[in-house]
């Protein structure tokens, strides 16, 4: 397993990070980002992620950073219950979707590319993917992979889903994957010059939809008022326009005390790609925060 993590250069130019800081990372994952940030300036870095695993990994952290690091194993839309009117930030990261590890780790149930159970859950609790594909109408498979996968063959997979499950209940990530490729003609499935595969728009619809992935960011960032110092930077890299346009709306609705950093959006450059893939979609967008406008 590797971890890379996404546009860190530009990530931390954004932030703007000096001494004395107080920093929240909405979103450790494989702790790339925090570790960068603790060695850009002395410091204080609080980090949060719902998965156990992320949990273990950050023992390492405190470990060396002691007294400048603290982990807590949360949803990030909890961070209005979990800091007003007890810290407020300096600067704020959230790197939204799936992270390295979880996809590496074959039976977390993320990824097709290995066989595992078919899971998803970050935060290894609550409704599965199988749940959801064996137990779920065709109506709504197909609702569910258009809207969170801006699928355009959402119909013909809900019902090769069903047709599979019918046969035997699909438990693994490469049972899926396979129900999905019968949707589609060989010579698409065999396009080389394509990285994509066809299964992807699908796989993250349930992912987004298991983990109830769009409310989480939308619930977080109308929280960012009641934790941010003025003139606090935020910092936000999403992977899908799912993501991005829960942010771009943010910004909208919210322009009164956020201004954007950026208006044209920071995208990972070639060379970035050609080292980390997971890069090719990101987008990054940020905004400073400034508590004397009106919220109204």
């Amino acid at each position: 397993m590797s971890h890379i993590p996404v546009l860190l250069n530009e990530t931390l130019e954004f932030l703007n990070i000096k001494d004395g800081m107080n920093i929240l990372d909405c979103t450790f994952g494989g702790g790339g980002h925090t570790t960068a940030i603790l060695e850009a300036a002395n410091v204080n870095v609080t980090a949060i992620d719902r998965d156990p695993d992320a949990a273990e990994r950050a023992k390492g952290i405190k470990g060396k950073y002691q007294d400048r690091f603290n982990f807590i194993e949360s949803k990030f839309s909890k961070i209005g219950e979990l800091f007003q009117g007890k810290k407020k930030f300096d600067a704020v990261l959230f790197d939204f979707g799936v992270s390295s590890f979880q996809l590496d780790i074959a039976n977390r149930g993320f990824s097709f590319q290995k066989d595992g159970p078919l899971d998803m859950r970050m935060s290894k609790s609550g409704i599965s993917a199988e749940d959801v594909i064996n137990s779920y109408s065709e109506k709504d498979l197909a609702y569910i992979i258009k809207v969170y996968g801006d699928e355009q063959k959402s119909k013909k997979i809900a019902t090769a889903i069903v047709n599979a499950r019918n046969e035997k209940r699909i438990t693994t990530t490469l049972q899926l994957r396979n129900a999905i490729h019968s949707v589609f003609p060989f010579n698409k499935l065999e396009k080389k010059h394509s990285n994509i595969d066809v299964a992807t728009k699908t796989f993250q619809a349930i992912r987004i939809y298991v983990n109830d992935e769009i409310r989480e960011i939308h619930e977080a960032l109308v929280s960012l008022p009641l934790i941010l110092n003025n003139k606090a930077r935020i910092a936000m890299i999403s992977f899908h326009s799912l993501e991005d346009t829960v942010v771009k709306n943010f910004g909208k609705s919210m322009e009164k005390c956020f201004s954007a950093i950026n208006k044209k959006v920071i995208k990972a450059s070639e060379a970035e790609i050609l080292k980390n893939p997971r890069s090719r979609s990101a987008i990054l967008r940020g905004f400073v925060y400034n508590e004397n406008k009106d919220l109204g």
